[in-house]
C-alpha cells in the first residue's frame, strides 16, 4: 500500500485537484480559474513521467488560459442596459466560429503530431496530439463561456481516459471517465442557468 502510495501520490493529487476543478466548472464558479492554474503545474510532471509530452506541453497553455479565463469572466461588463451583469453570461457557441475552429484543431493536430513523431520518444503520438489539440478549442470555448464546450469535452475526456489507461496513470485515467459524466450534468446545468439568465 506505501509503495503504492508512493509510485502514485502526483496521480492521486491531481486527480482531487481535478475532482475540485471539475465541481467548479459545474457551478460556473470564476473560482475554477484559481484551482486551473494549481492542476496544470502538477499534471507538467505526472505527464513527464508517463511520456505524455503533448499533454505536457499542454499544461502550459492551460495555466496561461486559466489566467485569461479568469480575467474574462471577472472582468466582463454586461451590456449598459443590464447594469447588475459583470459576469460574463453562458452563451452558445456562434457558427461563424465553428469551421475556424475546425481548422485551428487540424493545424494544431498536424503540428503536435509531427512534433512528437519526429523530435520525442512518444509511443502515442497520434492520441497524445489529437486530445491536446481539440483541448485547445474546448478551453477557448470554456473561456468564452459557450455552453457547447461541455460536448467538446466529453469527447476530449473520453479519448483521454482510454489513453491514461494505456500509459498506466490508473487514478487519472478515472478522473476523465467521471469528467465524461459530470460534463453531461454540467451542460445541462450551464442549460439551466442560460435559460434562467434569459428570462
Amino acid at each position: 500500500m506505501i509503495e503504492f502510495l508512493t509510485k502514485d501520490w502526483l496521480d492521486i493529487l491531481g486527480t482531487i485537484i481535478g475532482l475540485i476543478y471539475i465541481y467548479q466548472e459545474y457551478k460556473a464558479s470564476t473560482a475554477l480559474w484559481i484551482t486551473g492554474i494549481i492542476m496544470p503545474v502538477v499534471y507538467m510532471f505526472i505527464y513527464y513521467d508517463a511520456g505524455l509530452y503533448a499533454d505536457l506541453g499542454i499544461q502550459v497553455y492551460y495555466a496561461l488560459a486559466a489566467i485569461y479565463g479568469y480575467i474574462a469572466w471577472t472582468f466582463f461588463k454586461g451590456k449598459k442596459e443590464d447594469e447588475k451583469s459583470m459576469e460574463r453570461p453562458i452563451t452558445r457557441f456562434p457558427t461563424k466560429y465553428i469551421i475556424p475552429s475546425l481548422l485551428v484543431f487540424l493545424i494544431l493536430w498536424g503540428g503536435l503530431y509531427w512534433i512528437l513523431a519526429n523530435f520525442t520518444n512518444s509511443t502515442v503520438p497520434i492520441l497524445d496530439s489529437w486530445g491536446n489539440a481539440l483541448s485547445v478549442i474546448g478551453m477557448w470555448a470554456l473561456a468564452k463561456k459557450y455552453i457547447e464546450q461541455w460536448w467538446i469535452w466529453i469527447v476530449v475526456d473520453l479519448e483521454l481516459a482510454i489513453l491514461y489507461v494505456y500509459k498506466d496513470i490508473p487514478f487519472t485515467a478515472c478522473l476523465y471517465a467521471i469528467y465524461v459524466v459530470i460534463a453531461f450534468a454540467g451542460y445541462r446545468e450551464w442549460n439551466r442557468k442560460m435559460k434562467a439568465t434569459k428570462s
